[in-house]
């Protein structure tokens, strides 16, 4: 990926979030907030890490993406309000819109749910994919 590529891509993740991720301070209390820490590959506080270092191509092949529950936790403990999880829904609608619209049919729901999955990650799920 070209160098003006990966600045707009940047700008544009910084854009649809609204966080300025200068602010972070790479504390980690978000990521040890995070409910879903053990299944991500890269941790709330990386992911704002890696956007303002320009390592967009990896967040974006990441399938840490899919694993934020958008609960909000890494916010609650940020002393700098910082929003990982803004971060990495725009990260995430970005690979989307690639992908193009509408993955996830309501009538294929039912061969996913067992009677552990929680209401949240139906919501989430619609929120991921039906973009």
């Amino acid at each position: 990926m070209l160098k003006s590529e990966i600045e707009n891509l940047k700008l544009m993740i910084k854009e649809m979030s609204g966080t300025d991720t200068k602010k972070c301070m790479v504390c980690g209390k978000c990521s040890a907030t995070c409910p879903n820490y053990d299944s991500m590959e890269y941790h709330p506080h990386q992911f704002i890490q890696m956007v303002e270092n320009g390592e967009i191509e990896k967040l974006l092949k990441s399938k840490s993406i899919y694993a934020c529950l958008s609960c909000f936790a890494c916010l609650e403990r940020c002393p700098r309000q910082v929003e990982p999880t803004k971060v990495i829904e725009a990260v995430r609608h970005i690979v989307e819109a690639q992908r193009g619209p509408h993955h996830l049919d309501p009538n294929d729901v039912p061969e996913f749910l067992d009677e552990d999955i929680p209401q949240q990650a139906l919501v989430s799920a619609f929120r991921k994919y039906k973009r």
